[in-house]
């Protein structure tokens, strides 16, 4: 491939990316920052060639590294490591660029949203890219919603009260004063969409285009679906782009009613010469990413429209390009060939063809692009895959005993949804013994309309002296403090009774003590007054606002409290479910990395005093969920090697799941635990009965419209129908173990010892943290 960009021709060749056979050019580097660093140098090349160019830059997470790294660059231009890259990159000789004269043109909003609020793209734009990179505001085509024009000169909050626009208008006959006032308003935006697309034409369309791709493969907010030929426009959006927006704006309530103004897959395309690029981290981008290269061009696919372009590139890490075909004859290519990799194949062949693993044929085997590497291919290589997979059920039902489980969890509910029917059986013998550590406050997941709606419950349940322990003399002493245990137990039993009234007694009691505790409360009355302050202050908070810092450890100690309530089902006492609240964990929107101090050291002191047997963890890949997860697999790595340090751990076992963000190939795992309806009944109705902030999903996965706990269970299922394809459905339900015949999903995890974890947690931290700043 012969790159123009002499940025791009050495990465090309330092990465050594396969040769290129997509629809559209795509280099791949090895982590997240280093792709920053490939975004930033390829940005300022194309700026010091075009310095009064038109430039579109992305917001979210996605460009942290981007924006470090351009900053950084220009700050230390003759810097010796500044130069050094420079050199290595092949621009040594290219002169520090000026970005003031580039003309910045703002990709998407939120409508109606207030420019004032953080959440906005608004100002992002000019905290990170106006400020930030020091362009000329002036130069700039900003949406802003407080100043684009409606009917009457009136503002967004008078002619859409409730933040919802009724797109229906544009189409139907208002059925009032007020509709008609709206749907003029609506119409007035939409002039206001052609002006801006008219705007952008009139500097020559846009030269520097940088993106993301979403879940569903949208740029820009240009959903599955959109038009090639779309311009700027005020547009709803799908499910998948909304779950993702449900974080930016306090939940899904209000991403699923808010729309959007974004510039059209034509305005992107609109400059021949336009330089778009598109970045993509992780491997959970990698469905999405395969589909805009190999697949044709197609609405199906937005980011296909980028093949029209000769300087359009994508930019992706390792792990989102595994998806890509020379990234899949490479796993099979390179190295030596293992029995993962057979299992991977024939799985993926019966996948494939729709067929179970004893109806294969060697026909069907040799015209398989990779069955037909298979060393000494033959009658019993399927055989061979149903064994292996034999082996993984035995291992993933070992009935153990005198074991000691640590069990942790980047945010609460995530040991439910990876393994609970498994930890469910274990705790069933009494010579185990379980810990439950949940490692992040979790607060970001409570959103303010439910803790508003908890204190009503307790201001009245305390206004109609419902909560008799605020009587006793030394409540608001030291007696706020015990009985914990008791506070679980009761809510629990009415669950059992079918109470919901007293459940919501039981969540007061709770919320109670933490108030007293949290804001040093001396009487009944300044209970009364603090629990009006924190309502009136997250009323008068938009959506999305980052809350106080005592509001945020309010939201967390209610996550804390539904994580115990959870592990009460299965006989788990308050003592051995610990809440780290670990620093990193803020909430902004590019966090902090982890501290040796302050993040690693509560865990090592955990397990010096629990000396666990087995650790269990969220094992997955890079980028593929939040990266708390990331961060938290790291500290827990760095805990366990100075823990063995000090102890002979070379028998510790390491657990790693995964539930609604990644999944397991049955071939990388090693363990397979079935899981009957039974099992599920239970985890669905712990998890509606403990979860009590998450019942309404207000942040959901982008692959289920729902709660967790539902998406689990159907992958749970899923999972049972591709090992059920390979062993044939006659394995289970005529199996000799009644265990076995009752199976209608299966869990995945993978058994690792110490030393093969930490080597994987070294692989990650190289994708993730790369080239130091």
């Amino acid at each position: 491939m012969n790159f123009t960009s002499k940025v791009e021709s050495a990465f090309y060749k330092i990465s050594g990316s396969p040769e290129i056979n997509t629809h559209l050019p795509y280099i791949v580097v090895e982590n997240f920052p280093l792709m920053g660093l490939l975004t930033a140098l390829r940005f300022l090349e194309w700026a010091s060639e075009n310095p009064n160019g038109v430039i579109s830059l992305p917001t979210g997470k996605t460009p942290e590294y981007f924006i470090k790294w351009t900053t950084h660059m220009l700050e230390n231009w003759e810097n010796k490591k500044v130069k050094e890259l420079r050199s290595k990159y092949g621009i040594s000789d290219m002169g520090k660029p000026s970005l003031k004269n580039l003309q910045f043109v703002q990709i998407d909003e939120f409508y109606p949203i207030s420019s004032r609020q953080h959440n906005s793209f608004y100002n992002y734009v000019k905290k990170y890219y106006i400020g930030g990179f020091g362009l000329d505001e002036k130069n700039a085509l900003l949406i802003n919603s407080d100043t684009i024009p409606l009917v009457g000169g009136c503002h967004f909050s008078e002619v859409f009260p409730d933040n919802v626009v009724d797109l229906s208008l544009r189409y139907r006959e208002p059925k009032s004063h007020f509709e008609k006032h709206q749907q003029q308003s609506i119409f007035a935006i939409d002039n206001w969409c052609t002006d801006y697309e008219q705007r952008i034409r009139d500097k020559g369309g846009i030269g520097f285009f940088l993106g993301g791709i979403g879940p569903d493969g949208h740029i820009a907010f240009n959903v599955r679906g959109s038009d090639h030929y779309s311009t700027t426009r005020m547009t709803k959006t799908n499910f998948e782009t909304q779950a993702v927006a449900a974080s930016d704006l306090g939940g899904i309530e209000i991403s699923r009613n808010r729309l959007v103004i974004t510039i059209g897959l034509e305005t992107i395309t609109y400059n021949p010469d336009s330089v778009a690029l598109i970045f993509a981290a992780g491997e959970a981008k990698a469905t999405v990413v395969r589909e805009a290269l190999e697949q044709k061009p197609s609405n199906l696919y937005p980011a296909s429209v980028l093949s029209k372009l000769e300087h359009a590139r994508f930019y992706l890490t390792t792990s989102a390009a595994t998806g890509l075909q020379a990234s899949v004859d490479a796993y099979y290519k390179e190295g030596d060939w293992t029995q993962e990799k057979t299992d991977r194949a024939v799985i993926d062949l019966c996948t494939k063809l729709e067929k179970y693993g004893h109806h294969l044929t060697m026909s069907d085997l040799k015209a398989d692009r990779y069955c037909k590497m298979i060393p000494n291919l033959g009658q019993d290589t399927v055989t061979s895959v149903i064994a292996s997979t034999e082996e993984k059920f035995q291992k993933g039902m070992v009935r153990e005993q005198n074991q000691v489980y640590y069990h942790t969890g980047p945010h609460h509910d995530d040991i439910m949804l990876g393994i609970n029917p498994h930890v469910h059986r274990l705790v069933r013998n009494s010579t185990n013994t379980s810990y439950f550590s949940i490692l992040t406050s979790g607060f970001t997941a409570v959103t303010n309309r439910f803790v508003i709606e908890a204190l009503e419950d307790t201001k009245n349940f305390l206004d109609n002296g419902q909560i008799q322990m605020t009587n006793y003399p030394d409540f608001f002493k030291t007696g706020y403090q015990y009985k914990r245990d008791k506070d679980v137990n009761h809510y629990l039993l009415k669950v059992a009774s079918g109470e919901e009234y007293e459940r919501r007694r039981g969540l007061a009691h709770r919320l109670v003590r933490d108030i007293v505790g949290l804001y040093g409360v001396k009487s009944i009355d300044q209970l009364r007054d603090e629990i009006n302050n924190i309502m009136m202050i997250l009323k008068k908070s938009y959506d999305g606002e980052i809350n106080l810092s005592d509001i945020q450890k309010l939201k967390g100690m209610i996550r804390e409290f539904e994580e115990e309530l959870v592990w009460a089902y299965f006989g788990i006492q308050t003592k051995n479910v610990h809440h780290l609240r670990l620093g990193f964990y803020t909430g902004d929107v590019f966090t902090e990395q982890p501290k040796r101090d302050r993040d690693v050291q509560p865990i090592l002191e955990e397990l010096r005093q629990i000396r666990p047997t087995v650790v269990s963890l969220a094992f997955d890949p890079e980028g593929s969920g939040p990266d708390t997860h990331y961060k938290v697999l790291q500290v827990i790595a760095e805990a366990l090697k100075m823990w063995s340090e000090e102890e002979d751990l070379s028998k510790l076992r390491i657990w790693g799941y995964r539930n609604v963000w990644y999944r397991f190939h049955p071939a990388e795992i090693n363990c397979i635990v079935p899981v009957s309806l039974n099992a599920m009944g239970i985890m669905e109705d712990a998890f509606t009965n403990s979860y009590l902030s998450q019942v309404d999903a207000s942040f959901p996965s982008y692959q289920h419209d729902g709660k967790f706990s539902d998406l689990t269970k159907r992958i749970w299922v899923e999972q049972l129908k591709t090992v059920q394809l390979l062993t044939g459905k006659n394995y289970f339900y005529q199996h000799k173990s009644a265990r076995v015949r009752t199976t209608h999903g299966l869990l995945f995890f993978k058994e690792m010892s110490l030393e093969e974890f930490l080597t994987h947690a070294r692989e990650l931290e190289k994708s993730m943290e790369g080239v130091v700043l």
